[in-house]
């Protein structure tokens, strides 16, 4: 399994590319999955209201075909050079 120290870079422009965008980086995440034509219903599993509330920003994240593009870079696609989604669970 991969190290923090090795994803750094990557997840330091995820943060930027959020920060960018003015949304928090779960949200970003969430409203990525929801833009997917494949994901039906991202699971979040909320266990207090508070943090569903927090979810529920992901609602009104809008992202372009730039910050799309811009995310796919980032991580890469199964199928487009990207390793499977098990690569980023570190």
């Amino acid at each position: 399994m991969a190290s923090l120290a090795e994803h750094r870079p990557t997840i330091e422009a995820y943060e930027k590319l959020c920060g960018d965008l003015g949304h928090d980086p779960a949200d970003v995440a969430l409203g990525w999955l929801l833009s997917r034509p494949g994901v039906t219903a991202p699971i979040i599993g909320p266990r207090t209201t508070g943090q569903l509330d927090r979810s529920l920003g992901a609602l009104t994240v809008d992202l372009d075909e730039s910050a799309l593009s811009r995310l796919d870079e980032l991580f890469p696609p199964v199928g487009n050079g990207g390793p499977g989604p098990e690569a980023w669970a570190w």
